[in-house]
């Protein structure tokens, strides 16, 4: 155990390294989903531009065939969020995740949901979805039919809360589209859910993926409560540091904790990364105003550009027709090189998401 302290730069670069953002590595799609614990996946493509990110040679179709050889897939973990995950891990890890589930309904709308009687209408859902994968709109069809007196939409919304639910492709396939539609997590796998989940096991991988960190942090990024007590238990097999506030910090004793002045290359990160959801503390990797730039109101995180490691603008990638333009938006100036590295990671990432495009313009 160690009470060194860990400034702002130390922790930047601890983080980058272990989100594989120092330098690519050479690992395939589904080593670096498990490794970074998922990837928040509120929308369908930015886990194929995290992993572009983050992997040597990552092929976007890798990515489609394995959600579509059930290998990986999406559903609501962490935070209560939607995540994009190994098989192994969504059947070791929503078990734990069904505490952050039940707290979220019951402190949206805990008087009317704890005057239903759930059970039943659960397992008519959970039917429902096992025959085969279900929209909202038609499970919210099935529950009024079957309670017609009730709110159908508070049914609907509280069976989702209580069922695992995977959301099906072709959602989420890079360049489709379709309406989402879900099954059990254990219809679709078929096999069932950890019976011993272990939240120790939980809490060591996020600080693989994510530490030097705070219980503050680990819960945050999980939306698990009392991870304090997970920590403390942990705490022998632990090595400990202190921030710039004070605050004790937890890691793994072989972690990486590169030198604060390690140089760190642009890189593009997508919208509703992990990389600026998982701390309390988020000083690590970007300013309270950048902060307030990228974090929209409606609850949409923007994608970012790393200039030397921090959040240094956000980026838009649109296509018309055959033609690809990727905008970005610097919130200060940086250096000819920075920009020339910029338009270089630019034109790369273009290029492997619209490989048929005629034209890929980088403009600031």
């Amino acid at each position: 155990m160690t009470t060194d302290a860990l400034g702002k730069r130390a922790l930047n670069r601890a983080l980058l390294a272990r989100q594989m953002l120092l330098r690519r590595h050479r690992r395939n799609a589904l080593e670096g989903i498990e490794h970074l614990v998922g990837l928040q996946s509120q929308a369908p493509d930015p886990p194929y531009i995290g992993l572009w990110s983050r992997l040597e040679d990552f092929d976007f179709d890798e990515l489609a065939a394995l959600m579509r050889e059930r290998s990986v897939l999406r559903m609501v973990l962490m935070r209560g969020t939607l995540h994009l995950v190994s098989a192994r891990d969504a059947l070791a890890v929503r078990p734990l995740t069904q505490a952050v589930l039940d707290r979220a309904t019951l402190s949206a709308r805990g008087g009317a949901i704890k005057r239903l009687d759930l059970e039943p209408v659960r397992d008519a859902a959970r039917r429902f979805f096992e025959q085969e994968p279900r929209t909202d709109k038609e499970l919210r069809e099935m529950l009024a039919e079957r309670w017609p007196d009730a709110d159908a939409e508070l049914l609907a919304w509280a069976a989702r809360s209580r069922l695992p639910l995977v959301q099906v492709p072709p959602r989420g396939i890079w360049g489709a589209s379709g309406v989402s539609r879900h099954t059990t997590l254990e219809t679709w796998l078929g096999r069932p859910m950890d019976a011993e989940p272990s939240v120790d096991d939980l809490v060591r991988r996020y600080l693989a993926a994510f530490g030097p960190a705070t219980a503050q942090d680990a819960q945050h990024w999980s939306g698990l409560t009392r991870l304090g007590e997970v920590l403390e238990r942990l705490a022998p097999g632990l090595v400990t540091f202190t921030d710039e506030n004070g605050r004790t910090l937890y890691d793994l004793p072989g972690a990486p904790r590169p030198d604060p002045e390690t140089p760190a290359p642009v890189r593009y990160v997508p919208g509703f990364d992990n990389l600026l959801l998982s701390h309390a503390d988020r000083a690590r990797i970007i300013t309270e105003e950048d902060r307030g730039r990228v974090f929209t109101v409606n609850g949409i995180i923007r994608a970012t550009v790393l200039v030397d490691g921090f959040v240094h603008g956000m980026w838009k990638m649109e296509r018309k027709r055959r033609a690809v333009t990727l905008s970005i938006d610097l919130f200060r100036p940086v250096s000819d090189a920075d920009r020339a590295a910029l338009v270089e990671e630019g034109e790369r990432l273009m290029a492997a998401a619209h490989p048929a495009a005629d034209s890929r313009e980088v403009v600031f």
